[in-house]
């Protein structure tokens, strides 16, 4: 297990051939290494035969070097990126159902979500659910501010990331 105390979150943009078993093998790898896995997201890229997969892992440098080469080794792996958080844009989308057994909380659960830019995805007369997209640190600060309301239920998605600009590297 990654010992140091210089732990950073890292997130890696993997490029797959989208075949049956490449996800256990990533997942796998990450596994006998003793990395967690802070997030992950697998879809189709602009090409139908290969998938993107975006994985967050906390790292220090030096660990998460021998951890992309050993992607870079793994069968159906094409590409493997560290991105710069600085020059990626990077998204996650979360669920949270809060309680809210009187008008008032909904009222004020609803106005945090607005300075959020959240949606309201569901209302009843116990329950509210906000839907909220953006960084990870964004929708820690928002789960921070309701918690007091009673969190009932999150889903999250994880981290999908590309980096900014004009054409990457990427296949």
């Amino acid at each position: 297990m990654n010992s140091s105390n210089h732990s950073s979150l890292y997130i890696l943009s993997v490029i797959v051939e989208n075949k049956p078993g490449v996800l256990f093998r990533i997942t796998n790898l990450f596994r006998s290494r003793g990395f967690n896995i802070e997030s992950i997201t697998v879809g189709i890229t602009e090409k139908p035969d290969l998938s993107r997969m975006t994985i967050t892992t906390k790292s220090d440098v030096k660990i998460l070097e021998q951890l992309v080469k050993q992607l870079r080794k793994t069968i159906d792996v094409i590409q493997v990126n560290v991105l710069d958080k600085e020059n990626t844009v990077y998204r996650e989308l979360a669920l949270i159902k809060m309680n809210a057994k009187d008008p008032t909380t909904r009222i004020e659960i609803a106005n945090f979500a607005s300075i959020y830019r959240g949606n309201i995805m569901d209302i009843s007369n116990e329950t509210i659910t906000v839907e909220l997209i953006g960084t990870p640190d964004k929708i820690d600060a928002f789960k921070n501010l309701v918690s007091s309301y009673g969190i009932i239920q999150v889903a999250r998605t994880g981290v999908s990331a590309l980096p900014r600009g004009g054409i990457s590297d990427e296949l």
